[in-house]
Formats: structure tokens, C-alpha cells, sequence
């Protein structure tokens, strides 16, 4: 299915089998379903950010304190963390699972978006290996994302290439 249906739900399943600690996010439009599904989520503190730039960061400060972060943002959010991911992330192997917003993505090629035009060359630029997911069929990728960050010691992104579903979708 492309550009197919994404349940929050299921994926914060998969968060929590993972034993993730903190969803480091900066909150849209976009995710405000999967924000909504997290905030009925005891075992995952979310933490808003004010700017994409801080999300590695602060999921740095919380891998550093022995908790299992996530980062979400958005696309164009990552161009701006860029510093953030070749100084921090990069710089001292940090085996993060960054979900990324593919703002704009469509297989197909057709898109007037040029943050979905620059995501993949961006990640290559980088050496940052990713799966893109597009619905709930391509969620086996999400733990595959945790093994190979934590094998790489490196970041490790999930593109987000649809919206999340609203609950009863």
C-alpha cells in the first residue's frame, strides 16, 4: 500500500515493546494524532521541544542518564538539527531511532514539497541509514530501526511517509 493507513496506536505498541523511555518530539499538525495516542501512554514521557535543533540533544542528555529516547520531527525539522546530528549524534555514536516526517513524501514522485525532495539525499549525505514506512504492513521495520542503531552505535531514521491515522480510522 502506498501512502497507506498508520494507526498511532500500533506504533506506540511497538514503542513500548521496545521499552522506549521518552518520545522527543516538537509537536505539528502532522503527528498530533500519534501525540495524542502517547499522551495515553504511561510508560513514554513525551517531551515537546521548541525547535527541531534541540530534539537530538535532549535525547542525547536522556540516553546519557540510561534512558531509551526516540526523536520526532519533522523533514524540514531535520535539515535544521543537522548540526545536531554530524556534532551529537554522529560525533559520539549515539544509537538513536529518530522518526522523521516525510512531509511531502509520494512514491509515485509527484510532489510540489521540496522538503520531501531533499530527505533522502539528506540522510545519504550523512550516512544515516533508514526504512520509510508508508501504513501499519510496514511496522515489522520499527524494531529492525532500534537492532541496527544499537549494532551500528549510530542514528538510525524512520520515514514517516504517510499521516498518522485518527483514532478509529
Amino acid at each position: 500500500m502506498i501512502n497507506g493507513v498508520l494507526h498511532p496506536k500500533n506504533v506506540v505498541e511497538q514503542l513500548v515493546e521496545l521499552g522506549v523511555s521518552h518520545y522527543v518530539t516538537l509537536p505539528d499538525s502532522e503527528t498530533a494524532h500519534m501525540y495524542k495516542a502517547l499522551m495515553d501512554e504511561p510508560s513514554i514521557t513525551l517531551v515537546p521541544v521548541s525547535r527541531e535543533g534541540e530534539a537530538i540533544p535532549v535525547a542525547a542528555g536522556l540516553f546519557v542518564a540510561g534512558q531509551k529516547p526516540v526523536v520526532s520531527i519533522q523533514n524540514a525539522g531535520l535539515y535544521e538539527a543537522g548540526d545536531a546530528l554530524r556534532g551529537l549524534a554522529l560525533g559520539i555514536g549515539l544509537p538513536l531511532v529518530m522518526f522523521i516526517g516525510y512531509r511531502g513524501h509520494n512514491r509515485k514522485g509527484d510532489t510540489p514539497d521540496s522538503a520531501a525532495t531533499f530527505l533522502e539525499p539528506f540522510l545519504h549525505m550523512w550516512r544515516v541509514d533508514y526504512f520509510v514506512i508508508e501504513s501499519d504492513d510496514d511496522l515489522d521495520r520499527v524494531p529492525l530501526a532500534f537492532e541496527r542503531a544499537a549494532k551500528m552505535n549510530q542514528p538510525f531514521a524512520v520515514a514517516i511517509g504517510t499521516e498518522y491515522a485518527k483514532e478509529g480510522e
